[in-house]
């Protein structure tokens, strides 16, 4: 019930295709021979199109979206619907509110003179991509594994490893340089508050890179963490089996996976760990380190039997 009731709604993004095309129809007398579509920072017309441009481009990528974004959500959809879905089906329709916003804004400057004002579009999607990770982070991680000891897991705790982005770290500077100049340069207080979010986000992403991935091999499992926060538990009892194999660049680094797959890399040598419910890979520089630390969390398992 729950999958067809998201399916549905998934269906109702399609209503920001007639939205936008009913937008300019309704005032297609009005509009000039040449429609001002494109803008500066400053809310400034810099780009013109003709009134039939204007609308297949409005149009068109509203509809490349939508086809984009009803594939995305329909294909997380096969396997279940959670808490990440919902976050995932509100902003594909944030975006696609905003696109709507747009349109309507750039119908209403050329008919009406009436002042371009993206704050809100500038400053929401920044902070609803870092709502989004979080519920992907956290509405993924599992439950924390229990300790038979104290509250911090201290005494249960073997080994710990921890696996840093390194040289990584600079490919991902110009996510924090890049919205700063754009927010030095830019007049309009709205692009500087979206500028500095992005930065945020950039500075935030270049700190877990260089503290990079804590892995902590319990008695009952696994953890994963990051600037202090866990984001993956593994229970020893889900663990089917673990090696130590290769990861290709163009997979990317970071936090990766689709479905029920999780990756943990900010390098090239992984452990692919196989369990119950998917399989997650740890990155580190020495993977037969991790199988030997495996091998220790798996040993109490053999003794408890």
């Amino acid at each position: 019930m729950n999958r067809r009731i998201f399916q549905f709604a998934t269906l109702l993004l399609w209503l920001a295709l007639p939205l936008v095309t009913l937008q300019y129809r309704q005032a297609w007398d009005l509009l000039p021979v040449h429609v001002a579509t494109h803008f500066n920072a400053s809310g400034q017309a810099n780009g013109w199109m003709s009134r039939e441009q204007a609308l297949q481009f409005g149009v068109g990528f509203v509809a490349i979206l939508l086809v984009i974004f009803t594939a995305l959500l329909l294909y997380m959809a096969r396997s279940r619907v959670d808490v990440f879905s919902w976050a995932m089906f509100g902003f594909c329709a944030l975006i696609l509110s905003v696109m709507v916003e747009v349109n309507a804004s750039i119908v209403s400057y050329n008919v009406h003179g009436t002042a371009l004002d993206l704050r809100g579009p500038l400053i929401a999607v920044p902070i609803a991509a870092v709502l989004l990770l979080a519920v992907y982070v956290f509405s993924r991680r599992g439950p924390a594994l229990s300790s038979s000891s104290d509250m911090t897991g201290t005494r249960d705790l073997f080994v710990e490893e921890t696996h840093s982005g390194g040289m990584v770290t600079l490919l991902l500077l110009p996510a924090v340089a890049v919205p700063l100049i754009a927010a030095a340069a830019a007049t309009a207080p709205g692009v500087r508050i979206g500028m500095a979010i992005v930065a945020l986000l950039g500075v935030t992403t270049i700190a877990a890179a260089w503290s990079g991935f804590q892995y902590r091999f319990l008695r009952h499992g696994v953890e994963i963490r990051a600037l202090g926060l866990r984001l993956k538990s593994i229970p020893r009892m889900q663990i089917q089996s673990y090696a130590a194999e290769s990861w290709s660049a163009l997979r990317g680094y970071g936090i990766r996976g689709v479905g029920n797959t999780r990756a943990y890399v900010w390098g090239n040598k992984v452990v692919r760990i196989k369990t119950s419910n998917g399989d997650v890979v740890l990155g580190h520089n020495d993977p037969p380190r991790i199988v030997r630390d495996l091998d220790l969390v798996m040993s109490t398992l053999h003794v408890a039997k």
